[in-house]
């Protein structure tokens, strides 16, 4: 017999501003004990070193990670120039060096070809998996790690501040799968002067927000179980704000929990194939595909009533 979790059955987003030094892993289980939460998840790794939106799923949110995950995201981020490291990262050993320093024009018409589709090389030292391994884990082994290109889409790539001559700062949006690490790496080559991350943080990441919607590590420690850290939780449905919305019917919502198609009203958002979500009196239902007036679940939310 499966031993049953402990915790609360609590669902929504909580957006954690990520402080330095900490891994991704760790801020996911701080959230859960905070929170006393059965489980908990989150849409995209951060590096430890960087900064910014952690957006943490918890309980039937876990269910929208991937619709967080697929969205567009935006970094800001400085390049130090004139240094590779074997980790494409201040916390890498220096591996080369050059006195070469482009000027700001240089700079900013070598950000143009990564613009749109690209191919990136993720880092070495990345948790892309090779043969079933981590590649950090065969990099740390001294292993030469050869990573496959791989589709990435640049929304957007500018050039915010040039403090110094050793030193830029950009801004990325991108899609799924972007590594800001392969971007200092690759424009750092392009300049012919090497070029690493210094610094990293994540500004919005889909619907949320570092600024207006994240809270410090301190703050949840200062608020760790109690009511008034659940009123930072966002509700499951912020995660669903890229698919369109179509309500259903209670005899239809009925079907939906229940893994059955179920009848929704048509309206002019969605279209016969399309992917979208159920909703109830405002709550999430289910996602599915909708076809002439039902939608087709593939993921349904057991969520209560008063929850999120």
């Amino acid at each position: 017999m499966a031993r049953k979790r402990k915790g609360r059955d609590i669902s929504g987003w909580l957006v954690v501003d990520k402080p330095a030094g900490l891994t991704s892993t760790a801020v996911v289980n701080k959230v859960r004990w905070a929170l006393e939460a059965k489980k908990a998840g989150h849409a995209g790794t951060l590096d430890p070193e960087a900064t910014g939106v952690l957006a943490v799923a918890l309980g039937e949110a876990t269910k929208t990670v991937p619709y967080i995950t697929d969205a567009l995201k935006a970094y800001t981020f400085t390049v130090r120039l004139g240094q590779a490291t074997k980790t494409d990262d201040a916390e890498g050993e220096v591996i080369a060096e050059s006195a070469e320093r482009p000027t700001d024009a240089q700079i900013k018409e070598a950000l143009l070809p990564f613009l749109g589709e690209i191919m990136q090389v993720p880092p070495k030292f990345s948790a892309v998996k090779i043969d079933g391994q981590r590649a950090y884990k065969l990099a740390r082994d001294g292993e030469d790690v050869q990573i496959e290109a791989r589709p990435l889409w640049v929304e957007e790539l500018i050039m915010l501040d040039r403090p110094d001559a050793d030193h830029v700062v950009l801004e990325m949006t991108c899609g799924k799968g972007g590594y800001v690490r392969s971007i200092a790496r690759d424009l750092g080559a392009a300049l012919g002067c090497h070029g690493h991350v210094k610094e990293l943080r994540r500004i919005w990441s889909g619907p949320f927000d570092a600024a207006e919607d994240g809270i410090s590590l301190e703050e949840i420690d200062r608020l760790a179980r109690t009511p008034e850290l659940d009123q930072y939780l966002r509700p499951l449905e912020e995660g669903l704000a890229d698919l369109p919305e179509v309500k259903c019917t209670p005899e239809g919502a009925v079907r939906l929990r229940n893994g059955n198609p179920g009848m929704v009203m048509p309206n002019d958002e969605v279209e016969y194939g399309d992917e979208a979500w159920a909703s109830l009196d405002g709550q999430a239902v289910a996602v599915g595909v909708y076809k002439s007036g039902t939608l087709h679940p593939s993921r349904v939310f057991n969520q209560d009533v008063s929850a999120g």
